[in-house]
């Protein structure tokens, strides 16, 4: 007897990371898993696969067809990407549910793309015990994407005495991080990633020295003249990233560099990289598309941690992305409410969100803008964040999970209303390229766009 599929994909263009190439074929999936690739006949890789991809679309002809126990997703038009993986995220819960919660998340990440995602500890409780995190593992696993979660490097946050990393990773820690609070007692950090590279985890650091700093979330030049504000300087991160590329050098850790914000500190880590640090650096989509200017233009919504900086270090951000310097795009999605944000600039939080834009923003800012081929981008927004964690997925392979985002690369949409329970994003109203019709986590879609949005 014929076996019956579950799910069937057609006519797609594949983006396969780790082959860095591109192609048009069909995946069939069961079982949570890709259990055929059939590739087109006729289809060369030396052939622009793109051709065809980005078509226009007959949406009357998308309408998936059921035919016995198989679904059919007619994928003319669109790229199939493995699920994106965002390794720099927070959720806010528990602690701050009214900003997002792990469900809310969820939900704002399936629409973005994103099949894996890996919180941040700075909730409150922090996650500096066992209870806090089984309590979001827990709840993680209550949502149709896969959710991990850090754990913090320090009891309290407070910078002062380590955490029982042992017993934390034994109960699922994917990493170890205080991140939002930096940490600024030198044996200690040499310590916490001695304890990591036993256990096998990254650890990743928030670079800013507040002793350097007077007014965070606003560059120390432009940005914090026109607000005559102290403001954050270059020299705060530079200063704590040396640091600790020297102890990743020494100790052998995996160590994670957060939100990279300076040329300086990229071109630290380049030259660590060279001398043989196991050490990896993040590039978010809003320090690779935006500068100061954004603060100035924007203000509160373009406040955050490190602050945008000069039109020089988004350019190096860029061209560290394109040598593999840094290896990471993270989102550092940073959830907050409206009327915190319309507070006056030295009062609001930092941060905004940005899993909804992240894949638009690196499309527009990388991709057609000829900095990364598609594989290459997915690399970092997929392939290279599971290898780091840990984590199944970043790959369309036979037998690979069926964690997978089908996305239309040329068709645009406007930034408006979000998933997420917040809408703190410089980028509202803009159009940008890349619309996400499926993300299929599992080998179940958890996010379909509608048809006749208006």
């Amino acid at each position: 007897m014929m076996k019956e599929f579950l799910l069937y994909i057609k006519n797609g263009t594949i983006i396969d990371p780790i082959g860095n190439r591109l192609y048009k074929g069909d995946l069939q999936i069961e079982n949570g898993r890709i259990s055929r690739i059939i590739r087109k006949e006729g289809t060369s890789f030396g052939k622009d696969p793109l051709a065809d991809a980005g078509a226009k679309i007959d949406l009357t002809a998308r309408k998936e067809e059921s035919i016995s126990n198989v679904k059919v997703i007619e994928g003319e038009g669109l790229m199939i990407a493995p699920g994106l993986a965002d390794t720099h995220v927070h959720f806010r819960d528990p602690g701050f549910l009214y900003k997002e919660d792990i469900y809310t998340g969820a939900r704002a990440a399936a629409k973005g793309g994103f099949t894996q995602i890996v919180l941040m500890a700075n909730t409150k409780p922090c996650v500096d015990n066992e209870n806090t995190l089984s309590y979001v593992l827990a709840k993680g696993k209550e949502t149709n994407i896969h959710i991990a979660s850090c754990a913090n490097v320090t009891k309290g946050m407070a910078g002062k005495e380590l955490t029982d990393m042992e017993r934390l990773s034994e109960c699922g820690a994917a990493g170890f991080t205080d991140d939002g609070i930096p940490l600024l007692h030198k044996e200690l950090v040499r310590e916490a990633m001695e304890r990591v590279k036993k256990l096998h985890r990254p650890i990743s650091f928030h670079e800013e020295n507040p002793a350097l700093i007077f007014n965070n979330g606003i560059n120390k030049g432009k940005a914090s003249e026109f607000y005559h504000i102290g403001g954050s300087p270059r020299e705060a991160e530079i200063d704590l990233v040396k640091r600790d590329l020297e102890l990743a050098l020494l100790t052998g850790a995996d160590v994670v560099i957060q939100h990279i914000s300076t040329k300086e500190a990229v071109e630290l880590v380049r030259r660590a990289k060279e001398a043989g640090a196991w050490v990896h650096a993040e590039a978010t989509p809003h320090h690779f598309t935006l500068t100061e200017e954004a603060a100035i233009q924007k203000g509160t919504l373009a406040k955050m941690n490190p602050p945008l900086r000069g039109e020089e270090d988004r350019l190096a951000i860029i061209e560290g992305l394109k040598d593999g310097t840094i290896d990471l795009i993270a989102t550092d999605h940073a959830p907050h409410s409206k009327e915190e944000k319309e507070k006056p600039i030295t009062e609001a939080p930092s941060g905004i969100i940005g899993l909804e834009t992240a894949l638009s923003l690196g499309i527009r800012e990388l991709v057609e803008k000829g900095y990364l081929t598609y594989p290459e981008l997915i690399k970092a927004m997929s392939t290279a964040p599971c290898l780091l964690y840990g984590l199944e997925g970043g790959r369309i392979e036979e037998g690979a999970a069926a964690d997978l985002v089908l996305f239309h690369p040329k068709e645009r949409w406007t930034v408006s209303e979000f998933a997420s329970k917040s809408a703190n994003s410089p980028f509202v109203g803009e159009s940008l390229p890349g619309v996400v019709y499926y993300t299929i986590c599992g080998g179940k879609i958890v996010y379909e766009k509608e048809y006749c949005e208006k």
